[in-house]
């Protein structure tokens, strides 16, 4: 297994820097085990494990960079890739945002790490997938999922003395649940840190249930509803998602620059104001237990790869605090510009919730739709945050409390800074992409058009 030990990695990294002529001399070593199953037509297709270490050399003249990479450790490969990382710096243009390298930094002891994870292999991965298409193929459904176990490391270190070395595994399972007749149509996703908390078999039952309750979906009319987003339909592992798009988009440079939601009228950031119902907060904590990170920037174990991978220790930040902005995120040079601290981007968000089940957000609506995801999202406006996309695989009519019947799917324009002001109801948080996420209950959420795909 391709996972070296932080006396190891650093070894390799201090014999890379000894080898440096240049001013400044950056180096990230990383490697480990990656292995995959995915199933379609209740049966196996592509089974895999791959094991790698990489490493990448950056060396800078003045503010002239150039880098390199390899993935052989002798001594002469080593210090060839040096010399060809240099030669790439002096024939590099200048970066006029170029920041100096960071000295020693002292890092969260963060530790997005499971043995069970690491552990996984092929008997692992059979029966997960077993699980998952044993039960759709005795109800005569047709199940097509996918999961994939990582279990990785990443040292970084340079020229000024940064060390920073972390471990971290990750298990990610998705599940697509298919009536005989293709009429019905049901989804159902989970990641962890530990796969002893993965369950494939229970995830399957639920996305089963919804594809057997969709069949004989019913059109309704395109407009306003309240409806009742369940988190996969806020965070989603493939496509772009409305609350991750939001998260992304808490950047100072573009709220400056006049290309953000965040942006004021006339220059400036809303940085302070309160732009969301007063019941949501959301923040990033990389020793979240439910949802760790790496201690620092581009280091893994975490969706949004926060730092910018220069290495800047990642800790726990509050991002809205009910409803209003607290922190932006900043680049060094961006910040070395408006003489604030340099605050890294979110490697994960968790969204503050309350303590209804969905179960629970269903019985309290008189009318209204439950949506279990949202899929082919896309930008329509930057400024406004506003984006487009299509209901998917489970959409169900609510009426006093209990779901009626299932519905023909929409195409729906929205934007989340909207969205999180029509808020009527938060339910208790559940893991979803690597983050914390409640089901929400919108009123007026904006439907479009129908959609004829199940």
């Amino acid at each position: 297994m391709a996972i070296l030990t932080k006396e190891e990695a650093k070894k390799i990294l201090d014999k890379v820097l000894s080898y440096s002529k240049a001013d400044e001399m950056s180096v990230s070593l990383s490697g480990g085990r990656t292995g995959n199953i995915r199933y379609a037509r209740n049966a196996v297709s592509t089974s895999g494990e791959s094991d790698n270490l990489a490493l990448a050399i950056t060396a800078v003249f003045g503010k002239k960079s150039g880098t390199a990479t390899i993935n052989e450790f002798d001594d002469a490969s080593l210090e060839k890739t040096v010399r060809r990382a240099e030669e790439i710096a002096r024939l590099a243009p200048e970066n006029p945002e170029y920041m100096p390298m960071l000295g020693p930094q002292t890092y969260l002891p963060a530790n997005p790490y499971a043995e069970s994870t690491a552990k996984i292999d092929p008997n692992y991965r059979a029966q997960a997938a077993f699980d998952s298409i044993d039960p759709c193929r005795q109800k005569n459904l047709t199940a097509a999922g996918y999961m994939e176990d990582t279990s990785n490391f990443t040292a970084i270190a340079n020229s000024k003395g940064l060390f920073g070395y972390t471990q971290n595994t990750s298990v990610e399972f998705s599940v697509t649940v298919r009536t005989a007749d293709g009429m019905g149509s049901g989804y159902a996703t989970g990641d962890v840190t530990d796969t002893s908390k993965l369950n494939t078999k229970a995830l399957t039952q639920i996305a089963m249930q919804k594809a057997q309750a969709s069949v004989g979906a019913r059109a309704l009319e395109p407009g306003k509803y309240t409806v009742i987003l369940e988190p996969a339909a806020l965070v989603s592992n493939v496509d772009a998602s409305l609350l991750a798009a939001m998260m992304n988009s808490i950047d100072a440079r573009n709220a400056d620059e006049g290309r953000s939601f965040l942006s004021k009228k006339g220059g400036g950031t809303r940085l302070g104001e309160k732009l969301f119902d007063e019941r949501v907060t959301i923040y990033s904590d990389p020793l979240n237990p439910e949802v760790p990170t790496s201690p620092f920037g581009g280091g893994g174990g975490g969706r949004f790869g926060g730092g910018g991978g220069d290495g800047r220790p990642l800790e726990k930040i509050t991002w809205i605090e009910k409803g209003v902005v607290k922190n932006l995120s900043y680049s060094r040079y961006w910040a070395d510009k408006k003489g604030v601290k340099a605050v890294p981007a979110p490697a994960n968000f968790i969204m503050e919730g309350g303590t209804q089940s969905l179960a629970d957000m269903i019985k309290s609506t008189e009318k209204g739709i439950l949506v279990t995801r949202f899929w082919y999202i896309r930008p329509v406006d930057p400024q406004t945050l506003l984006y487009t996309g299509l209901t998917r695989d489970g959409t169900f009519y609510i009426e006093n409390g209990q779901i009626k019947f299932p519905i023909k799917n929409f195409r729906f324009n929205e934007s989340p800074v909207i969205m999180l002001n029509n808020l009527e109801a938060l339910g208790k948080p559940v893991r979803i992409g690597g983050n914390l996420v409640p089901p929400l209950k919108i009123r007026d959420f904006t439907f479009t058009s129908l959609s004829d795909a199940v």
